[in-house]
């Protein structure tokens, strides 16, 4: 498959399909979106919020979440804020995310399928990783969206006046619901 992605890429560039994508760095609406990467929202995300190339920051991750107040999440979005010019976040969380209801424990016995040793396991333990915390999944989607949200504002390092607001998207219909 990778072989056919880099085929249409060197059609593309040789038809210069990029010159109606070219932009700045800088998010033309200053807002950045931190999102799920689930291939649902691929295109719906953009279209249901009526944003191109150019408007905003999209960070996507597994679940949309920030679990660590100092991940590549979080980086990111101080990036945005600093250095680009963003002065608004949206949380969109999702329906039916994949990471709801996550278990840490089949997603080890899945790394153990695909040959990940008990030893790379068990070193990770010692050397300090709660791999059950970092692996396990949330209960309900609103309330990571809540967590997210609570974590951005109130992140020691986020300026004060950056607007932070939740939302959870219908993964069909592309529909917003604020989460408070």
């Amino acid at each position: 498959m990778i072989e056919e992605i880099l085929r249409y890429n060197r059609q593309f560039v040789e038809d210069k399909g990029y010159e109606r994508y070219i932009t700045s760095k800088y998010p033309d609406k200053k807002i950045a979106i931190v999102t799920c990467m689930d291939t649902r929202l691929v295109e719906l995300l953009p279209a249901a919020l009526g944003i191109r190339n150019g408007d905003v920051k999209i960070i996507k991750n597994a679940g949309g979440t920030i679990t660590n107040p100092f991940d590549s999440t979080m980086r990111s979005l101080l990036v945005a804020v600093y250095e680009l010019g963003v002065d608004e976040i949206m949380v969109i969380g999702h329906t039916g995310c994949g990471v709801q209801g996550m278990n840490a424990e089949e997603m080890l016995h899945l790394m153990h399928e695909r040959g990940v040793s008990e030893e790379h396991i068990s070193l990770m333990r010692h050397c300090g990783i709660d791999l059950n915390s970092w692996l396990h999944g949330f209960e309900n989607s609103e309330d990571a969206i809540r967590e997210t949200v609570e974590l951005v504002r109130n992140h020691p390092l986020m300026a004060s006046d950056v607007r932070v607001a939740g939302y959870l998207m219908d993964s069909v219909t592309g529909e917003l619901t604020k989460i408070d």
